[in-house]
């Protein structure tokens, strides 16, 4: 038996719109089943993951923590996968761009002014930029896979942090630990609210995602992006060039993953630590998708798969399950979002190769009948 997909003309406008919805509500169903499995009840299981973050203002603000860096990544992911570069080293970017923005609160930590911060946003934005610019140059100049190489290029990333804060960055008043000097009040974002901890990085993230809703929805070189994004052969015609789109989609997620990264260590973290991202770039992927690769859908994709870190932070606490339950959460909320992109855009029939064998064989005889 042979499984073919046959793509759909006139895929419902309708049903991909509600499909994250219906991706959201198997994903939850799938939940139950896996609450189940390991002897959890099912009703508090949900309740400590989606309800109980929710409950408090103090953990309202670690939501929003948690949503400003997926946002931003996944902004800059619509990006890419718009236009048909498909950048799945987002968190290597991060990382690097919040190792560029750090410079000058660790390295040159007695200069302290006002414009340390602005610098440092600036500087993160570019380390992130330059990082994603290497896939980018590969692919144009050699062919190289993106994918492979955006990947391989996280790993560079995290082992290179780790040497940093274990030997040139490491705090010589930080009793050997591996972390950096904690940064100086001019190279931390300051809190909004006196409630929590969020700070002004969401203004940033809600920012971003008004000048890249309105940059792919209402310019040209949204069209050009999404006319590459769908036919290269297309957007040549129409004197579009597909290399320098390439670039532009690298340096544009690679952008917003690396001021993503300065926003967490200057923010939540407010400092260089080994390890500085739970996973960050590999979730906005989901946040991207989620989102139907629209800003304005993505902040609230961001929204609802920072509350899955946040709850199963609680349900850590109040259940005793593995931390791993929040990633098999991630995945099968992407899994069943791809499941049901390929239902709306395409048929599935299945094929009877005996039976077409059998057809074959019918009308090599009848030839043969009709002959004599």
């Amino acid at each position: 038996m042979a499984i073919e997909l046959i793509k759909r003309k006139n895929p419902s406008k309708v049903i991909s719109m509600v499909s994250p919805f219906i991706a959201l509500a198997v994903t939850l169903i799938a939940g139950v089943l896996i609450f189940l499995a390991l002897g959890k009840n099912p009703i508090n299981g949900l309740y400590s993951f989606f309800i109980e973050p929710l409950t408090e203002a103090w953990s309202v603000h670690e939501l929003i923590i948690k949503a400003v860096p997926l946002v931003l990544i996944a902004v800059g992911l619509s990006v890419c996968f718009r236009s048909g570069n498909w950048n799945i080293g987002a968190e290597g970017q991060f990382i690097i761009g919040a190792m560029a923005g750090s410079i000058l609160p660790i390295m040159m930590h007695d200069l302290q002014s006002p414009i340390i911060l602005p610098l440092m946003l600036i500087m993160g934005f570019a380390g992130g930029a330059l990082f994603g610019l290497i896939p980018a140059y590969l692919k144009n100049k050699f062919g190289t896979n993106e994918i492979l190489t955006s990947l391989m290029l996280v790993y560079v990333a995290q082992l290179f942090l780790d040497w940093m804060v274990r030997g040139p960055w490491k705090n010589p008043e930080g009793f050997n630990f591996p972390e950096s000097r904690a940064f100086h009040e001019f190279a931390v974002l300051p809190e909004m609210m006196s409630s929590g901890r969020a700070n002004w990085g969401a203004v940033i993230a809600v920012i971003a995602v008004v000048i890249f809703a309105v940059l792919l929805g209402k310019t040209l070189k949204g069209f050009e992006i999404k006319v590459i994004g769908e036919s290269e052969r297309a957007g040549k015609f129409a004197g579009f060039d597909a290399k320098k789109m390439t670039i532009f989609a690298f340096l544009i997620s690679g952008g917003l993953a690396g001021l993503a990264g300065l926003i967490e260590v200057a923010g939540a973290i407010q400092q260089m630590r080994p390890v500085i991202s739970p996973g960050y770039g590999f979730t906005a992927i989901i946040v991207a998708f989620l989102g139907r690769l629209n800003p304005l859908g993505i902040l609230a994709a961001g929204l609802v798969l920072a509350l899955t870190y946040l709850g199963g932070e609680a349900a850590q606490i109040s259940l005793g399950i593995s931390d791993k339950v929040v990633r098999v959460f991630q995945g099968l909320l992407l899994f069943f979002v791809l499941l049901s992109d390929t239902f709306i855009n395409y048929q599935v029939r299945f094929d009877n190769p005996w039976k077409n064998k059998q057809l074959d064989q019918a009308h090599v005889d009848s030839k043969k009948v009709g002959a004599e």
